[in-house]
């Protein structure tokens, strides 16, 4: 017979999952199944957990995946983990999922490291780095270089698991509504931007500002912003932008590859099976797979359609400006690594895997 476990984030009712007991309903089935004659084998098990998105579940590729990984979860374990979806601002606002999470407020968030960086900078290297590496090298880092154990010791003080399940490909550099001649130009601009690329825009003389994906367009629109990036070409013609901005600028120097994921509270996380983790974390990585290859095939149609169809001109900084944001970049580096021990440690790990990686990236590969 099998036992039927609901999960919160209660701690009462997390030390009762341990102990294979139940909160509820549940509590009374398992009791009714144990005295039916033993315990069922845990995976056999139902987990349900609700999971506040950060991301519009329309959007391509973002909030897609999220559907698709609970879909894919569904399938992998026989029914017996639910991942159920909630659009941004059903359960919380979208920039607060992982801190609601930590709380126990929900029991897990479809999001991205970077929108915990309110709480420490360094959360942003789980999710971008300016003038890093592309996704291969950067899941080498993560899962090869320390990167995950990294983040591991971040987040459990946090209370949450994060699990890796989507990574994106280069992400564009910006939506603005005349074209950028000179550094100058930039200056005074408000432009809603992300995580420690904002931190070099900032440099530049930009005031900066981080707004949900949902937020923005009518930001632009209204006037409240007067550029915006967001994420790859497949993703914000999902957004419109194209509408109210026609030049868009590459290359994405600020997020040359991004890692999403699942944030599960912690101990959500601990009470469940072996088997539940691992079905979660194999069908993760399976859907870095699939994000990894929808990612590369879907850009360039994409930017064809807007080029073609909306009359969006495809932009690419000369090298000028790809100077200054790397100037930039490492007078961040180095003030956050002075006062940040956290952003000086993992720092340091991904920047002496980046140096040691360096013989292979740089022979290995035809050059583009």
């Amino acid at each position: 017979m099998k036992k039927f476990v609901k999960l919160s984030a209660v701690a009462a009712c997390m030390a009762a999952f341990v102990m294979v007991a139940g909160c509820g309903n549940g509590g009374n089935e398992q009791q009714a199944a144990s005295s039916d004659g033993g315990s069922a084998a845990p995976a056999a098990q139902k987990v349900s957990l609700k999971v506040a998105s950060a991301f519009p579940m329309s959007l391509p590729l973002l909030g897609e995946a999220a559907v698709t990984l609970s879909e894919k979860i569904d399938r992998i374990s026989g029914g017996n983990i639910e991942m159920k979806m909630f659009e941004p601002g059903a359960l919380v606002p979208a920039l607060e999922a992982i801190q609601s999470v930590s709380k126990g407020s929900v029991e897990a968030a479809w999001s991205t490291a970077g929108y915990l960086a309110g709480t420490d900078m360094a959360f942003n290297f789980f999710t971008a780095v300016p003038f890093g590496p592309d996704a291969p090298e950067y899941l080498a880092w993560f899962y090869h270089g320390g990167g995950l154990a990294l983040a591991d010791e971040m987040f459990a003080e946090q209370n949450v698991k994060f699990i890796p399940c989507l990574i994106l490909s280069p992400e564009a550099s910006g939506w603005f509504r005349d074209e950028i001649k000179t550094l100058d130009d930039l200056k005074g601009m408000k432009i809603r931007f992300f995580g420690l690329g904002a931190r070099v825009m900032d440099k530049m003389g930009v005031a900066t500002q981080l707004l949900a994906g949902g937020d923005i367009f009518q930001a632009l629109q209204l006037g409240t912003i007067d550029a915006t990036e967001f994420a790859s070409p497949v993703v914000d013609e999902g957004f419109g932008f194209y509408q109210v901005a026609k030049y868009y600028y590459f290359p994405g120097w600020h997020q040359p590859s991004s890692i999403s994921g699942v944030f599960i509270n912690l101990d959500i996380w601990n009470g469940l099976s072996d088997q539940h983790q691992a079905m979660i974390e194999t069908t993760c990585g399976e859907m870095i797979r699939h994000t990894l290859a929808y990612g590369e095939s879907s850009q360039a149609p994409a930017m064809q359609r807007m080029r073609d169809n909306n009359d969006v001109k495809i932009m690419y900084w000369p090298q000028e400006f790809l100077d200054a944001y790397e100037k930039a970049w490492q007078e961040v580096i180095a003030e956050e690594s002075a006062r940040n021990a956290n952003f000086k440690k993992i720092y340091a790990s991904y920047s002496k895997f980046r140096e040691d990686f360096k013989l292979w990236g740089q022979n290995g590969y035809l050059k583009r």
